[in-house]
């Protein structure tokens, strides 16, 4: 069984590695065309951004499998034999603790040259060292405190159960939607500054929005993004009596009241279209598939690693493999959200209009320097969201056509 891991792993290792090169070469390829979406200067630096993250990728990729191989040669026995605990929980907590922080210092030069480097060359990162640091404190306490209590209790229910992956699978599924209702708050109290919108006048108008749909939240606010980032971005956050709608600061300050109530009524059409709970639909398949799958792991798979069938060993294994599976049907799951965001695109035109949703998608490429452009395969994999050009068509406008120019010339004339 080890072996068809293996294999399973070493195909994923190839398809994404391949999956950069061909999007790397297609976008050089583009990078000489007429500028589309973007102006001239942000299509070129977007084209460029777009290589120098699929090139990192491509390193990434590479630095990831060298890890993998070093964990089922070896790695993972090792750390098994300095670890002499009885207890099968406690075993557990210290084990995956220590794996996922060897691996996160492992993966940090990735991080910091992506935050100190990539995005600051291309003026997205506004992080500190200092604030970098007491943002990994924090996530660190949030992880030793959260995440071995979630790990302590998955071992106690491998150990208590014969079929543990399905009470497994009950409880990581609450856990997630738990998650997903505090973390507002969460971010709220650790990590960034809420404030209730100070434009009254956008604050009313947003309220009504959300009334007409009957979105009921704890209300709107905005967030100091921007000390971090200068990416514009809104979300809904949050579940039940914790739901709240969260603007950047910086998403405040470069798009127009019009294109603000557009781009909400895009978020509020996956709301009424049903598409939070189907996520979470999808979700809990895909997890229960995971634990099935990770739930009916043969002995000679501990035997191939030299781990004992314990705790410990089932959740490292989990964490190893799971992103095989996740890489192979992120198509279904991307090809199901293209086609709602298509719907949402629909509702919010029609919430507001069809020129304020395509002013504040072209605002948002330019500003996020959002490539517009893409190799099929590249779509087919990666794309949640379908391209601008497509969702521009969808909503009639052809970027193509000379008549639209003056379309995109109105995102600076705000």
């Amino acid at each position: 069984m080890l072996e068809i891991f293996v294999i399973l792993y070493c195909l994923y290792f190839l398809l994404t590695t391949y999956t950069s090169i061909m999007q790397i070469g297609f976008v050089k390829n583009a990078r000489g065309l007429k500028a589309i979406i973007l102006d001239e200067n942000r299509y070129l630096e977007a084209a460029n951004f777009s290589i120098e993250k699929e090139r990192m990728a491509i390193v990434s990729s590479f630095y990831s499998f060298i890890l993998f191989i070093l964990w089922i040669g070896f790695g993972l026995q090792t750390l098994d034999s300095f670890i002499n605990i009885e207890s099968s929980w406690l075993k557990a907590v210290v084990f995956i603790d220590l794996f996922i922080i060897i691996n996160w210092i492992l993966g940090l030069p990735f991080d910091l040259y992506s935050t100190f480097n990539l995005d600051k060359k291309y003026g997205f990162s506004n992080m500190t060292p200092a604030l970098y640091i007491k943002d990994t404190i924090k996530t660190a306490i949030l992880f030793l405190v959260f995440g071995s209590l979630v790990i302590a209790t998955i071992s106690w229910i491998i150990s208590s159960f014969n079929t543990w992956w399905v009470w497994g699978f009950v409880f990581i599924f609450a856990v997630i939607i738990l998650i997903n209702m505090l973390y507002p708050v969460i971010r709220d109290k650790m990590f960034d500054k809420f404030e209730p919108l100070k434009d009254k006048e956008l604050e009313s108008k947003i309220e009504n929005l959300l009334n007409q749909v009957g979105f009921k939240s704890k209300g709107v606010f905005s967030v100091d993004a921007s000390k971090r980032d200068n990416r514009l971005n809104a979300y809904f956050g949050g579940l039940g009596t914790t739901k709240r709608v969260v603007l950047f600061d910086t998403l405040i300050e470069k798009l127009s009241h019009n294109e603000l109530l557009a781009v909400l009524g895009h978020e509020l059409g996956h709301f009424k279209n049903g598409d939070i709970l189907k996520n979470i639909a999808i979700m809990g398949f895909v997890m229960f598939v995971f634990f099935a799958i990770f739930g009916n792991i043969s002995e000679e798979m501990f035997l191939g690693l030299r781990l004992n069938n314990e705790p410990y060993a089932i959740i490292a294994i989990f964490l190893i493999f799971s992103p095989i599976f996740s890489f192979f049907l992120m198509p279904l799951i991307s090809l199901i959200s293209r086609h709602n965001e298509y719907a949402a695109d629909e509702f919010g035109s029609n919430m507001q209009s069809k020129e304020d949703l395509v002013s504040a998608l072209l605002k948002l490429a330019n500003e996020n320097k959002s490539f517009p452009l893409s190799h099929p395969l590249y779509i087919f994999f990666y794309y949640s969201h379908p391209p601008l050009v497509e969702r521009f068509k969808e909503l009639g406008f052809d970027v193509h056509e000379k008549s639209d120019e003056a379309l995109k010339d109105s995102i600076y004339a705000n």
